[in-house]
């Protein structure tokens, strides 16, 4: 329950204030002086503090009282209330950062809904600060393979404008991280960015979450949409968003405005809309799954995210971060990988893309009993056809079923097409793991019939 601080010099004031929010619900406390009041804030700040303008027996009046509260505790919101109100008197507690002000004798309808506005607002306040510290700590791109660096020149290119991103790719592979970038590297990286997780949020309350509500009694609960003014707002698996909704959101990016459920103003925003999807929009467009005019607003600018294994150079560094990752927050033993280890992950197939690593390299850090380097027998195969239990067969069946000659370069051409993915389709760095001369390993895998398809492979 809200704690909210009365502070009036006349104890009639104090306790029909106190009766009328104890009655919605709220917990009070009451007290006469501005010396009670600092003693008060001081042992346990309030959640709102209700302060009249003019205390007898008191050093301080309420602007003053009002100038260290905000000094000192500057998300406590504080109504000034006064019987000797007035306009300079309001513009001078408005200036020093009072919420509102409200005359003596107060009408308890406009009191509650006074109170109630400052709390709501002192709520968004402390969720958009909290927003932008999440920000601060997840917007960090690791990698150095060419498609990675391939992706952060996409994104560094649209950092300064204010057009719309569609980020595709495999679910996993680091969409948000995208988003993220982009905003904290934009003009609005200080504002909030706000997460619209389309595929969780159930259908029948998507419209509630997005635009808010207000009731009958003028009382309100913000969206989402609200919460991301000024900043960015980011649709996760927009494919997934309800079509009755698909309308009024486009309805929203063509006017810049929208109305809370319930309402009947009209409320302006301006925000900047990143959208991402796994699945194949054209596809859901031609089932009539995704409105095509709705597309065409948030396809401004196409990004593609590349998964992990099109970057398996980048795995090692990604797995590095986990490591540290899980250090700082679950207090496990700071490991590192040793190079055996790097190699196998970057061998692995990643179908789960980042997020499926992260799961491996927390898995590996819960069920070890070591603190020291991470191995190649740590790393747990998520495979089906390695999870129940140890192999009979010393090599691959179908390899078996070759002569020696073809088996060979069966072998030869899957595990040169191995490394060259872990190195994102590097000759040099490949040649240089394998042993190779690069003029050798071009003529050997000319000779393999490999060749070039489709997947970056460069010197």
């Amino acid at each position: 329950m809200s704690d909210i601080l009365i502070v009036d010099d006349e104890r009639d004031i104090r306790e029909l204030i106190a009766d009328i929010l104890e009655d919605e619900g709220f917990v009070t406390r009451k007290t006469g002086t501005a010396d009670d009041c600092m003693r008060e804030v001081a042992e346990t700040p309030p959640d709102l503090l209700i302060l009249d303008i003019w205390l007898k027996d008191s050093d301080m009046d309420g602007i003053d009282i009002l100038k260290r509260v905000k000094l000192n505790y500057p998300n406590i919101p504080v109504v000034i209330i006064s019987g000797h109100g007035n306009i300079e008197i309001a513009v001078a507690a408005i200036k020093q950062g009072a919420y509102d002000f409200i005359e003596k004798p107060f009408n308890i309808d406009q009191l509650l809904v006074v109170i109630k506005r400052a709390m709501e607002t002192s709520r968004l306040r402390r969720e958009n600060k909290s927003l932008r510290q999440k920000d601060c700590t997840s917007s960090k791109m690791l990698g150095e393979s060419p498609s990675f660096r391939t992706l952060v020149s996409k994104l560094d290119k649209v950092t300064k404008s204010n057009g719309r991103v569609m980020l595709t790719g495999p679910s996993g592979s680091g969409k948000e991280m995208a988003a993220r970038y982009i905003h904290a590297h934009s003009d609005r990286s200080k504002s909030p960015f706000v997460v619209v997780n389309c595929a969780v949020i159930e259908s029948d309350r998507m419209e509630a979450v997005l635009f808010g509500t207000e009731g009958a009694d003028k009382s309100k609960s913000f969206g989402l949409l609200e919460m991301a003014n000024g900043g960015t707002i980011y649709f996760d698996e927009v494919a997934d968003m309800p079509s009755v909704t698909q309308s009024k959101i486009l309805r929203v990016l063509v006017d810049q405005r929208f109305t809370r459920l319930g309402g009947v103003d009209s409320l302006k925003v301006d925000f900047r809309v990143i959208s991402s999807t796994s699945q194949d929009l054209h596809s859901a467009i031609k089932q009539r799954l995704f409105r095509e005019e709705l597309f065409h607003r948030l396809n401004v600018v196409p990004i593609s995210v590349p998964s992990l294994e099109d970057r398996s150079e980048d795995i090692p560094v990604i797995a590095q971060y986990f490591l540290k990752f899980f250090h700082n927050t679950q207090g496990h033993a700071l490991r590192e990988l040793d190079e055996e280890a790097a190699s196998l992950l970057q061998t692995m197939a990643w179908p789960g893309n980042i997020r499926q690593l992260g799961n491996i390299i927390e898995r590996i850090l819960i069920l070890s009993d070591s603190t020291g380097p991470i191995k190649a027998v740590d790393i747990p195969k998520d495979s089906p056809e390695t999870s129940n239990g140890p192999k009979t067969n010393v090599i691959n069946p179908s390899l078996a079923m070759l002569p020696l000659r073809q088996a060979r370069e069966a072998f030869e051409r899957e595990y040169l097409m191995t490394q060259i993915r872990r190195f994102s389709g590097n000759i040099s760095k490949t040649a240089n793991f394998v042993g190779m001369e690069r003029s050798a390993l071009h003529r050997k895998l000319k000779s393999l019939g490999v060749v070039n398809s489709g997947k970056l492979i460069s010197d």
